[in-house]
């Protein structure tokens, strides 16, 4: 054999490759008679070895062997050994050659023992028995992509012809591809309806539209059934997407549609109200309120799912068509946003909360520009950063939870004439007044925020906001967040915790304590 010096040795390529540059600059700093003498000592080994393999094999088994060999022990090096969280044991997971990524055969291994101590007269006995448990099986482990953009629309060009964001973002806009499907907001199409069409006729395409009603009353699994049997008879495709144009109520029936076509096919939201662009714009949860049979009540957003939208285009020149209270219900959301994460916010808030509201977000001199445009986009961005590494509320102590502990039963009193934004600013007033009796924060924070809160013109409590009712909230908190309150409470402006232990004595104390304050029902 033609001997191999350890120079080239160390330049061949896959050796070169295979190690890490640690590895390779320990190896230059040897001695010479050193790396000749490792070089040699290791062709000797592989030399005897292949010997050995050749004098009982063929020459094609040799390449198979060495290659199972080499597969064999890749595959040990990368086993992983965990403890199982149900049962303590033992858990040996072996990655599967074709999908080492993503699939692993398993082993567990379970100890139990059972100690029983036995007294004969005066002598005691201790008798440990050991019952070992085995299983075996597989685990998938997959990481869903996700990823959507909020795009941020030139104020009031979004049904302009000459924008192409909207025809884009609802599919390719190729010669073969000349139709969409839309659900529409029925005040949505009383107001923009033509507007909407005259845009794809502008565009070539042929539009077909569902109209839902986006009140609350109508957040139904009937309004889900209603857009799955347009989109069977319009037949939509797998990868085509949607439009979803509406407030609130709107999107989230829609996207649970767009999640249970055929498993899910792509949506594009376009919210309409300063509610549904800070809130239900953003995240990736969808649903349903749910009247079941059995208890007779009907439970809010109980059937629902976290499914992504394929984009969403914001254009707030849609505020300007709601009314007063409407534009007040959606800064009951900012608000929220303010009180747990941003004194920024609620300084804006407020100096020019109160202007915005009587103009609904228009220029007026008395608030400088960018101002409005400056408070939505916080808002945004603060909802993002708290769910976006959280989009599946793996981690269920949530700040942005503020305000939606009692504001659930609120809203769902027969009768209650109380929109979901107001509802939220109740329940986080109450939330203040916990967070007072706590000693959190001073009564200088408390009135601050009652006065900023009274400005926005919403409202701070409920005449159905009772003892009851502030206990049941709790209690269904507990059910709703895996067995503890993680109730929201502020202890400065801006700042937040989440407490487990608010008792029945403490929400009839603030109660009480609700009762000092001037309030505009």
């Amino acid at each position: 054999m033609k001997k191999i010096s350890s120079e080239v040795a160390l330049s061949s390529k896959n050796t070169s490759e295979d190690l890490p540059m640690s590895v390779l600059e320990a190896w230059s700093s040897l001695p010479n008679e050193v790396r000749a003498a490792l070089v040699k000592k290791e062709v000797s080994v592989r030399m005897d070895a292949s010997q050995t393999i050749a004098s009982s094999l063929t020459k094609d088994s040799v390449h198979s062997a060495t290659s199972s060999n080499a597969s064999s022990n890749e595959i040990e090096e990368k086993q992983l050994i965990e403890e199982c969280p149900e049962s303590g044991g033992k858990v040996v997971l072996t990655p599967l050659e074709r999908a080492p990524k993503n699939v692993f055969a398993f082993e567990k291994t379970h100890v139990e023992e059972e100690v029983k101590v036995t007294k004969n007269g005066n002598k005691l006995t201790t008798t440990t028995t050991k019952t070992v448990s085995t299983g075996r099986g597989w685990r998938n482990v997959f990481s869903l992509p996700i990823s959507y953009d909020v795009n941020v629309v030139p104020h009031g060009t979004l049904l302009d012809p000459a924008n192409p964001q909207l025809l884009h973002a609802t599919g390719p806009t190729s010669e073969e591809y000349k139709r969409r499907f839309a659900v529409i907001d029925n005040a949505v199409e009383e107001l923009y309806g033509d507007k909407i069409r005259a845009y794809f006729v502008a565009k070539g395409i042929e539009l077909t539209t569902v109209t839902i009603n986006g009140g609350e009353a109508e957040k139904r699994p009937d309004a889900v059934d209603k857009i799955l049997d347009e989109l069977c008879a319009y037949k939509l495709r797998r990868r085509e997407p949607f439009l979803a144009i509406g407030g609130g109520v709107l999107l989230d029936i829609a996207g649970m549609a767009a999640c249970l076509y055929r498993r899910g096919v792509p949506f594009v939201r376009v919210p309409t109200t300063l509610l549904s662009i800070v809130d239900a714009s953003v995240g990736v949860k969808n649903g349903v309120d749910y009247c079941c049979d059995l208890t007779n009540d009907t439970y809010k957003n109980r059937v629902g799912s976290f499914y992504a939208p394929s984009s969403c285009l914001l254009d707030n020149s849609f505020i300007a068509t709601q009314d007063a209270r409407n534009v007040s219900n959606g800064f009951g959301e900012i608000l929220k946003l303010a009180l747990v994460r941003s004194e920024d916010l609620f300084e804006l808030l407020e100096s020019h909360g109160a202007a915005l509201v009587e103009k609904r977000f228009a220029a007026t001199p008395s608030v400088p520009a960018g101002v409005s445009e400056r408070i939505i986009d916080l808002s945004i961005q603060i909802m993002l950063e708290e769910l976006g590494p959280n989009l599946w509320e793996y981690q269920l102590d949530r700040c942005v939870d503020y305000g939606h502990t009692f504001s659930k039963l609120l809203e769902m009193v027969p009768g209650a004439d109380i929109m979901h934004g107001e509802a939220v600013n109740v329940d986080g007033f109450f939330c203040v007044v916990l967070s007072f009796l706590r000693g959190f924060i001073d009564m200088e924070i408390v009135n601050r925020i009652f006065k900023c809160m009274q400005s926005l013109n919403l409202p701070t409590d409920s005449l159905d906001l009772k003892s009851e009712l502030a206990w049941q909230s709790c209690c269904d908190a507990v059910e709703h967040r895996h067995g503890e309150q993680r109730i929201p409470l502020i202890t400065g402006i801006g700042e937040s915790i989440c407490v487990n232990d608010i008792t029945r004595d403490e929400l009839d104390r603030a109660l009480e304590m609700m009762k000092e304050f001037k309030h505009v029902y």
